[in-house]
């Protein structure tokens, strides 16, 4: 990955979009990746079961996920 807003992080934002923790995946953060990955789907998870009270929670880790993955700056 070149840096902040590249091309490369653009891609990383959108697959992190759709699953979380695979733009840090893409960019080969694997801790990170597998972090997000567990913490928001736990928190979706458990927001399918309180009827959507927990969503307070999931949505802002997932939009964090992305924007994380769009701003990552590379070595």
């Amino acid at each position: 990955m070149s840096g902040q807003g590249s091309a490369g992080n653009v891609i990383a934002a959108i697959c992190s979009f759709f699953i979380c923790g695979l733009g840090q995946l893409v960019q080969g953060r694997i801790l990170a990746a597998i972090m997000f990955f567990i913490f928001v789907s736990l928190s979706y998870g458990i927001a399918s079961m309180t009827l959507g009270i927990f969503l307070i929670i999931a949505v802002p880790l997932h939009i964090w996920c992305i924007v994380d993955a769009a701003l990552y700056k590379g070595n």
